[in-house]
């Protein structure tokens, strides 16, 4: 157990290149310290700001998060290969999403497909991954359509991530414009998504769900609503692929008084917590969770030492917490208490350029 603990690992950064940073980087994480080494790193991607790995190990893809794309109204989603002895990655094809601004994406348990959300456009997209990890044309396109109250960010359909359930079935995309998480049947073969009998489920309105998570018990489901700074929690039938909300709760403490966003959220490998960043309030918002019933308990905030955390990361044992800070351009370690689920800083800081989003791939 105590080698598994330790497991070191590759970590890809995604980032945005508007300002010093060039690309995609590559970090080598000591898993008994938390400690990350800097490696290698691509250039000539243009805002490679999300990532996702293959379940092979073999390739990466990152969003192309921009809303023009060789001469179209439309991101771009890019596919790499990835030399195992040394985490370097090599570029294999680049496509068009058919929507502006891609920024969330997930490949299904299978490898065979790969699935981005388009924020500008409001759409999600599938490619086939090609046995050489290169993407095929899309192979699927959906535009989503309605509106929300907020005037500054609700008119239209904004998707902001998608995520495959563990039976590899049903593919969840929360839509920050509409304030709807929308299901499809997903045919991995193919490439294909459909809506599902169960269509969508709605959060409370103005909420702006964003970033999605299940419980590792497959019964429960988080949503992160990045403009009323709240958690959503919902059950979840995967027989049906269907969710019913049953609580909502703030990140953000009650003596707040500032303008903050969420952003990101994941569940403790254990299932015992849920984690949410705050970008304003600058923080990690952790809650405990019940293990007979998913009900969401308010632990407490951990400051992520810089501003903005868009994203964060947990290594697969859940001993770290990495928290990406966008606008200090710093990746902070946090040590994870495996009873409390409080979060301690190590001393350990990377200095990388707007990090966004933290991807693990074990080395060796």
């Amino acid at each position: 157990m105590a080698q598994q603990n330790n497991q070191d690992y590759f970590v890809y950064v995604g980032t945005y290149t508007h300002g010093d940073s060039e690309g995609i980087y590559v970090y080598r994480l000591d898993g008994a310290t938390g400690a990350l080494e800097y490696s290698s790193k691509i250039t000539g991607v243009e805002n490679p700001s999300f990532l996702e790995i293959h379940p092979s190990g073999q390739y990466l893809f990152a969003v192309n998060e921009v809303s023009e794309f060789e001469g179209e109204d439309s991101g771009a989603v890019t596919a790499f290969y990835i030399h195992r002895d040394t985490g370097e990655i090599s570029y294999l094809n680049q496509r068009a999403t058919g929507g502006g601004a891609p920024c969330h994406l997930s490949v299904d348990a299978t490898g065979k497909s790969l699935l981005v959300a388009n924020y500008g456009g409001g759409s999600v997209t599938a490619f086939l991954i090609e046995s050489d990890g290169r993407l095929s044309e899309a192979s699927d396109f959906v535009q989503h359509e309605g509106a929300s109250i907020n005037p500054d960010r609700q008119m239209e359909p904004h998707a902001h991530s998608i995520m495959i359930d563990a039976s590899n079935r049903y593919a969840f995309s929360p839509d920050l414009g509409i304030d709807k998480v929308l299901i499809y049947q997903l045919d991995a073969e193919n490439g294909k998504l459909t809506p599902n009998t169960q269509p969508w489920a709605r959060v409370h309105p103005g909420a702006g769900p964003r970033h999605f998570d299940f419980h590792p018990n497959g019964q429960y489901a988080y949503v992160i609503n990045e403009l009323d700074s709240t958690f959503t929690a919902f059950r979840y039938d995967a027989s049906a692929g269907t969710l019913t909300e049953f609580q909502t709760v703030s990140t953000l403490p009650d003596d707040f008084d500032g303008r903050s966003h969420c952003a990101d959220v994941h569940v403790h490998p254990s299932g015992k917590f849920l984690y949410g960043s705050n970008r304003g309030h600058d923080s990690i918002a952790i809650c405990a969770i019940d293990s007979e019933t998913g009900i969401l308990s308010p632990i407490g905030y951990e400051s992520t030492q810089g501003q903005t955390p868009r994203n964060f990361g947990l290594n697969p044992e859940g001993t770290f917490l990495f928290a990406a800070n966008q606008q200090t351009d710093t990746v902070v370690t946090f040590a994870i208490d495996q009873e409390t689920g409080e979060l301690n800083a190590t001393g350990h800081v990377a200095e990388v350029p707007t990090p966004v989003c933290l991807k693990m791939l074990p080395c060796g």
